[in-house]
């Protein structure tokens, strides 16, 4: 079977950096539905009409992949707004309270650096501005089932960071990472 739109595709990967510095393996092959929003554009493109075990290698620019890094993403917070347990890297769906009411509030942010009074804060993906190398190989080929299609994810997306509500919840809170 080659992948088409609303297929399920499962893929093992191995993403490099442009120096050849592996960013992440993936060993054990995982499942995504192409035509939703599990994949990104320039990685579907790609698959269409690949069969299982075929192998595809790709160079993704900054744009192709995860976009360039935004300065207008960085947001400066007081640090008693965070829990004392705060470590560089830890990511928060959207900011806490309090925190700039400008700040777009459907990101993932991280936190990049902590000083004694502020906290630094990061709304870019953690690869944008980063041209990406990707070895992918194809282990499986399906139809999707009409729920798959439905949801428009199998909940496995390819390094995606965006905030989608999930089912009861309604607090409107930032979640810890």
């Amino acid at each position: 079977m080659k992948i088409s739109e609303q297929c399920v595709v499962s893929l093992s990967w191995t993403l490099k950096d442009t120096l050849g510095e592996t960013l992440d393996v993936l060993e054990e092959p995982v499942e995504f539905l192409v035509g939703g929003s599990d994949l990104l554009d320039s990685l579907e493109q790609a698959l269409i009409g690949r069969r299982a075990g075929e192998a595809v290698q790709l160079q993704l620019e900054p744009e192709q992949a995860f976009g360039d890094y935004d300065d207008a993403l960085l947001f400066l917070e007081p640090r008693h707004l965070f829990p004392d347990e705060l470590e560089s890297g830890m990511g928060f769906e959207g900011l806490p309270a309090g925190c700039n009411a400008a700040a777009p509030k459907d990101r993932l942010y991280f936190v990049s650096d902590i000083y004694p009074d502020h906290v630094v804060m990061d709304g870019n993906h953690p690869l944008a501005g980063i041209a990406l190398r990707i070895s992918l190989k194809v282990h499986a080929v399906r139809d999707a089932t009409l729920e798959e299609i439905g949801r428009g994810t199998l909940g496995t997306g390819f390094f995606r960071t965006e905030i989608t509500s999930s089912p009861g919840d309604t607090d409107g809170q930032p979640t810890l990472h």
